[in-house]
């Protein structure tokens, strides 16, 4: 799919939106973008800026996000120093940063959400509200986990990050891929277009593209496989109005077993180096 269409916001407003696509990076971008973007995210089922555990998809949500805790943490100490110290961008309500400081490291994160930095601060960890506000010092690790989409001035806030980056420092950033079996079997009813929230749908050309651009190497990929069932999950309701658990798990196994051999998973997860 490399022409422009049209996706709904499924989850609060019902409005349509259309993607446009740029054939010389291999990137999506969301048009038009509403003046006032927050009231987008105001809703009760944008689970990143909650800790809800009511429903049964909540519980699965909350249930997973432990387990992709540790791998987190698993991943960020493969690329440090003896000073281990990290910076999350979209840090939510704290979860991933609290992991890490009980890990050694020393942390910081960015969050603009009120609420979601209400429920951090409950948890200790203090989060400023734009990457703006950090000015120092210089991490081993920026984090963006489902994060980079969101931000509007690309190209600004990565130069801003490579900046934020000790030398040799190490980005590490987790996207949706629209390229993944699953994208391609919901089409505009792929639960992680997530428009208009996501202003950037990326393909894995387009952030070596962009990110080599801007002094980045990427040197790793890795695959998110839950991602593949809980994106699948919510793209059978928005498809048929029901959450369809047998569908989903059929289309997220298929999409995990064909991203293990094109490259081609629902999300994924890129290391860069800053040069």
């Amino acid at each position: 799919m490399n022409k422009n269409f049209i996706v709904k916001d499924h989850s609060v407003s019902q409005e349509e939106f259309t993607l446009i696509h740029n054939k010389e990076l291999d990137y999506y971008i969301t048009t038009p973008v509403p003046k006032n973007l927050d009231l987008y995210y105001e809703s009760d089922s944008y689970i990143s800026h909650t800790d809800s555990t009511q429903s049964l998809q909540d519980k699965l949500y909350q249930s997973v996000k432990k387990i992709n805790l540790r791998n987190k943490i698993t991943l960020i100490n493969q690329y440090t120093t003896n000073s281990k110290s990290v910076l999350d961008v979209g840090a939510g309500t704290g979860d991933f940063l609290k992991q890490a400081q009980l890990n050694g490291w020393t942390i910081a994160g960015v969050e603009p959400n009120p609420k979601a930095r209400d429920l951090a601060e409950k948890k200790n960890i203090n989060l400023s509200s734009s990457l703006e506000e950090i000015t120092e010092p210089l991490y081993d690790v920026i984090t963006l986990w489902h994060v980079l989409e969101h931000l509007p001035n690309l190209e600004t806030q990565i130069s801003k990050l490579h900046n934020l980056l000790k030398p040799n420092g190490t980005l590490i950033i987790a996207i949706p891929n629209f390229k993944s079996y699953d994208a391609k079997y919901y089409k505009e009813f792929w639960a992680a277009y997530d428009v208009p929230r996501h202003l950037y749908h990326f393909s894995r050309k387009a952030i070596d593209r962009i990110f080599s651009k801007h002094k980045f190497e990427l040197i790793r990929t890795k695959p998110m496989l839950f991602d593949a069932f809980y994106v699948s999950l919510l793209s059978e309701k928005y498809k048929t109005g029901k959450p369809n658990y047998i569908r989903a798990f059929m289309v997220a196994t298929i999409s995990n077993i064909q991203g293990f051999f094109n490259k081609e998973p629902s999300s994924i997860i890129y290391v860069l180096k800053k040069t």
